[in-house]
Parts: C-alpha cells; structure tokens; sequence
C-alpha cells in the first residue's frame, strides 16, 4: 500500500483480519479494554475501502493507558502516534507511515466518539442507499484527492456528519416508538 488515495473493492478477508487483530488487542489490553469493534470503511460488507482495518477499544478512561500498555501493543507492532488534534482519542498504527495496514483508535468507551463511529457504520450497513452514495463520494474523492489523504479525509467529513445525524435521528424516533 502507498500513501495515495486508492480505494479497493470490498474484501471479505478484511472481516478475517480483524477477528485475528482482536484477539491480540484484547490480550495487550485486557485489564484496561472494556469493548472492541471493527470500524471504517473495511467494517462495511459492499463497500469499497482503503485496505486498512480499523479497530476501535474502549476504555473507562483514556488515563488508564499506560506505558506497558504501550509496550504491549508494540509487541505486536502497533506504534503510538501522538496526535494532540484529537485529544479524545489514543492513536496506534500498524505499518508504515502512510502505508499503515491497521489503525487502532482508543476512546472512551460508550463516548461520543465511540457512538458515532458506530451509529455511521451501522447505518450503512442497514441502508444500501446510503452505502452506495458513500461509495460513489469515496471513489470520486480519491480521484480528486489521489496524492493528499488529510484533504480526501476532510471532504468525506460533511457526508460522515449528515449520516451520524439521520442515525441519531432514526434511534431517536425508534426509541419513542418502544416507549
């Protein structure tokens, strides 16, 4: 993998790879990790994606991290990368800079962060409509972003936020039809 925008078609293995990633995870993790999930494009069956998985942990509080945690994870060739733009969240690649084949995201579990990722994802999966309009805008913004990832990023960002905001819409309306 490089560091151009190339998105691959969707591959099954990618489920796979992540079943074997969570075990490891869980095992570096497991005094601190309260949940787990596979997130991102390669989380979504039909959907084109740039070919790394994405794994998301949850933690009561991202303090509880600490150094042999760190060295635990590195263990399995995952390197903290401090991002101090996102303080919500603790960051780990896998690979390369800029050819990174897993990102691992901590945040606190059941956070804001930690619902959105997971109110996107499950919405896609539940609204193939939706899933092929986030398609298309991938693959055209990979065209126009080929050479800069932080602008191909960016300008999924509008697309992200107004699929969040119809989920949280749909969870709302759902809940008041239990209730």
């Amino acid at each position: 993998m490089s560091s151009q925008v190339e998105i691959s078609g969707y591959d099954p293995q990618w489920a796979e790879e992540y079943m074997r990633e969570q075990r490891k995870i869980v095992e570096a993790l497991k005094d601190v990790c309260v949940g787990i999930e596979h997130i991102g494009s390669t989380s979504v069956p039909n959907l084109g994606a740039k070919p790394i998985i994405d794994i998301m942990v949850g933690v009561e509080e991202l303090a509880s991290l600490q150094s042999e945690h760190r060295e635990r994870l590195q263990g399995f060739q995952y390197e903290y990368v401090h991002k101090p733009d996102f303080p919500e969240r603790a960051f780990f690649r896998r690979g390369e800079w800029g050819a990174g084949t897993h990102h691992l995201h901590i945040y606190t579990y059941k956070g804001e962060h930690w619902e959105n990722h997971l109110l996107f994802r499950d919405y896609l999966k539940a609204h193939p409509d939706s899933l092929r309009a986030y398609d298309t805008l991938k693959k055209d913004l990979a065209y126009q972003f080929k050479y800069d990832r932080a602008a191909y990023t960016e300008a999924k960002g509008p697309f992200i936020r107004k699929v969040i905001e119809r989920a949280k819409l749909e969870r709302y309306r759902q809940g008041q039809m239990n209730s």
